[in-house]
C-alpha cells in the first residue's frame, strides 16, 4: 500500500468571525497544512482581502450607523486548489439601499500562491479576447441587461473556479444596473484549454480523475 497524495484532498477550513458595533464578518482560514508558512501565507492573503472589503464599504457609505455583514463561499477545495469568494454587504440609514462588494481568491495549496486571472494562462495567450467573446455571447443568449454595450473584460477581471468551470464576474454597477446583482458568467474549462498554463489551478481542473 502506498501513501495517499495529500495534495488531492480538501484542506480544512475554519470559519473566523470579526465583530464590531453593528458589524459581523465571517471569513475563512485554512488549518492543518503540513507547511505552516504556506498556511500562514494563504491566511494572510484572505485576511487582507477581508479588510479591503471592509475598507471599500466604509468608503462607499455615508457617515452614520453603518450595519455590515460578511460571509464567504468555498467554490473549489480539491486537487491542490482552493478557490473562494467573500461577500460584504452594508447599509447606512437613510440610504435608498445597501451596497455589496465581492472579492475572490484562488490559491495553489502547495505553495500558497494566489493566482490572478492572467496567471491561469500561457504567456501571450489571447485570454482577454476569448473570454470577452464568450461573455458577449452569454449576454446575448441570456438577454442580460447591461448599462451599455459590453466590450471586454479587464485583464485582471474578478473570477473563481468551480469544478470544471471558470466563473468570471462583475461588481455591482460595473456592467449592469443594481437590480441585476453580480453578473456571473461560467465558462467551461474545455473552451479555454488550449491557453491554460500547465500547473496552474485551472490546469489542475483539466487533469483526469
Amino acid at each position: 500500500m502506498t501513501a495517499a497524495d495529500p495534495g488531492r484532498f480538501p484542506v480544512r477550513i475554519e470559519t473566523m468571525t470579526y465583530r464590531a458595533p453593528n458589524a459581523q464578518i465571517f471569513f475563512p482560514q485554512v488549518a492543518g497544512l503540513a507547511d505552516r508558512e504556506t498556511e500562514a501565507r494563504i491566511n494572510r492573503t484572505i485576511s487582507a482581502q477581508t479588510r479591503e472589503l471592509i475598507r471599500r464599504q466604509l468608503a462607499a457609505q455615508i457617515k452614520g450607523m453603518t450595519q455590515m455583514q460578511g460571509y464567504y463561499e468555498i467554490k473549489t477545495n480539491e486537487r491542490g486548489v482552493l478557490s473562494l469568494i467573500q461577500v460584504n454587504y452594508a447599509y447606512t440609514p437613510p440610504m435608498a439601499h445597501g451596497m455589496t462588494f465581492a472579492g475572490s481568491l484562488t490559491f495553489s495549496v502547495a505553495t500558497g500562491r494566489p493566482y490572478a486571472l492572467g496567471d491561469l494562462f500561457k504567456p501571450g495567450s489571447p485570454y482577454v479576447a476569448r473570454i470577452s467573446e464568450i461573455v458577449r455571447e452569454q449576454i446575448r443568449q441570456r438577454d442580460f441587461p447591461t448599462l451599455g454595450e459590453f466590450t471586454a473584460i479587464r485583464p485582471d477581471q474578478d473570477y473563481y473556479i468551480a469544478d470544471k468551470a471558470l466563473v468570471v464576474y462583475f461588481q455591482l454597477y460595473e456592467i449592469a444596473p443594481y437590480a441585476a446583482g453580480f453578473p456571473m458568467f461560467p465558462i467551461s474549462v474545455y473552451a479555454l484549454q488550449d491557453m491554460v498554463a500547465e500547473g496552474s489551478p485551472l490546469g489542475a481542473m483539466l487533469a483526469g480523475v
